[in-house]
């Protein structure tokens, strides 16, 4: 997936000399949660919107220096790893750097989850299922193997969630009958977290804008 004609090169960047008060101002005009600061052409690092009300205007930015943080994305960084670092920083607009750290412009996150849906694991019709398992006892060749048991194809599956040693996995299957499918999996002793049409699925994740930026962490 080719997600460089995203990057926006419109969103300002901010010299380490300029007054603090145009970051103030662009905050409060815009939703984003991050702006990048430069010096001598190349990047330094990110002030945080939620910094906002310790923000002095007569300052300048250089009496932030040491404050700002320091994430961004190379432009042949892959899409996956662009969105973990949406959801790592809880941002919603990230650097892309080209070569010698030179800005090229940002990454924004509402752009990424738009290229994210289109891909054909929701495009393509079918059944989304969220299973879990010890993350020792499972593997996507068994997973595979029993999608494919019940005469259909899996579209396609990612890991979403790994805590006390349990792991989630959210699969795409090209059947909207899930039943038998389901019911394979728990022989095999895989917990149901979610089995429905890719349509709900969908719903759901509009409902639920937080999930899609901690990955974000979908």
């Amino acid at each position: 997936m080719h997600i460089q004609n995203h990057i926006v090169s419109t969103i300002p960047v901010f010299e380490i000399g300029d007054p603090l008060s145009k970051v103030v101002q662009f905050f409060k005009e815009t939703t984003y949660s991050h702006v990048a600061i430069i010096e001598n052409d190349s990047y330094l690092g990110v002030l945080d919107e939620n910094d906002l009300e310790q923000f002095q205007e007569d300052e300048k930015v250089e009496d932030y220096r040491y404050d700002l943080g320091a994430f961004f994305v190379r432009k042949d960084t892959n899409w996956l790893d662009v969105l973990e670092t949406f959801a790592r920083n809880e941002a919603n607009l990230v650097p892309v750097l080209g070569e010698e750290g030179k800005m090229e412009g940002y990454y924004d996150l509402t752009d990424i989850v738009t290229v994210f849906i289109d891909t054909p694991f929701f495009t393509e019709p079918g059944g989304i299922i969220v299973l879990a398992k010890g993350i020792k006892d499972y593997s996507f060749s068994e997973i595979a193997q029993i999608v494919e048991s019940n005469n259909t194809k899996l579209i396609g599956g990612f890991i979403t969630d790994s805590k006390n040693d349990v792991i989630q996995i959210t699969i795409k299957v090209a059947s909207a009958n899930l039943n038998e499918i389901i019911q394979t999996f728990r022989r095999y002793n895989y917990n149901i977290l979610f089995g429905n049409n890719d349509d709900q699925f969908l719903e759901d994740l509009k409902e639920r804008s937080d999930y899609l930026e901690k990955y974000l962490s979908v």
